[in-house]
């Protein structure tokens, strides 16, 4: 896998000129929009990159933009590989690995997932201060030592500093955001009454399918990460109600314009 992901690195390194981005973008359902915020220079289709992974899911339009956000060098992912798609959880990570050998920096990370605290409303902002893994965890199996250690610290998995930021961003925009933990299931089932249940009981404030393996990789490499969820749906007892993806598209689609507003001043203050 490391020779695969290297080969991988210095395709994107020849395609781009050598472009060394400082931030990893990764734009979940619905939320491919920040592209137009971004002065594209390269822009590559994920299916014209030899041995890297397709998005099969709708909302996810599979590219990498490579340019200037806030006058600052990105690469977004425009969708991801989730678990429940059938890539392997070394797969799913592949493009952060890969993100890390050209050069980024840091790592931001959005995605639209159901909210279980009663206190939130479809469409609120979540900024993740913790999560909780129900995934397997995508480290297991042989150590790759170029990409960390064996047994990584998860202290503090989303940053502090870019969380108060973050926070400040919004207030200073007057837009309303939460802050919670995230709890990451395979998919592709939408949870049940139950399971929405167990997620609060066991402390989520919000629950999805992808983020969290994102986040492990990146730690794992030493990466300051921030991310964002949009709530789209509410398993909330007496709140729950049918959901479909086209629904959780356009509810994450109205919430964009003030999730792009807060990354676009992290990525041009840091």
């Amino acid at each position: 896998m490391l020779q695969r992901i290297q080969r991988i690195a210095e395709h994107l390194k020849k395609a781009t000129g050598g472009f060394i981005p400082e931030t990893g973008i990764i734009l979940g359902t619905g939320l491919s929009g920040l592209g137009k915020e971004i002065d594209v220079k390269h822009s590559i289709a994920y299916k014209d990159i030899p041995e890297f992974p397709v998005s099969t899911v709708q909302g996810h339009p599979g590219k990498l933009l490579f340019g200037l956000l806030g006058g600052k060098p990105v690469v977004a992912m425009q969708g991801r590989f989730h678990y429940y798609e059938g890539w392997t959880m070394p797969e799913v990570i592949l493009p952060v690995r890969m993100m890390k050998l050209i050069g980024i920096k840091r790592l931001f990370v959005s995605n639209a997932c159901g909210g279980v605290n009663p206190g939130f409303e479809t469409g609120d902002l979540m900024i993740l201060n913790d999560h909780i893994c129900l995934f397997p965890n995508p480290l297991i199996g042989a150590n790759i030592e170029e990409f960390g250690p064996r047994f990584p610290d998860m202290s503090e998995p989303y940053d502090h500093a870019m969380i108060a930021r973050a926070q400040g961003i919004a207030k200073s925009n007057n837009i309303n955001v939460r802050v919670g933990t995230y709890v990451g299931l395979t998919g592709p089932t939408l949870e049940t009454p139950a399971e929405y249940k167990y997620v609060r009981v066991i402390g989520g404030d919000a629950v999805g399918m992808s983020t969290v393996p994102e986040v492990i990789a990146a730690r794992q490499m030493g990466l300051p990460c921030f991310a964002v969820s949009v709530i789209t749906d509410m398993g909330v007892e007496g709140r729950i109600e049918k959901t479909t993806h086209e629904m959780v598209q356009r509810v994450a689609e109205k919430a964009e314009p003030s999730l792009t507003l807060i990354m676009r001043e992290m990525v041009a203050g840091s």
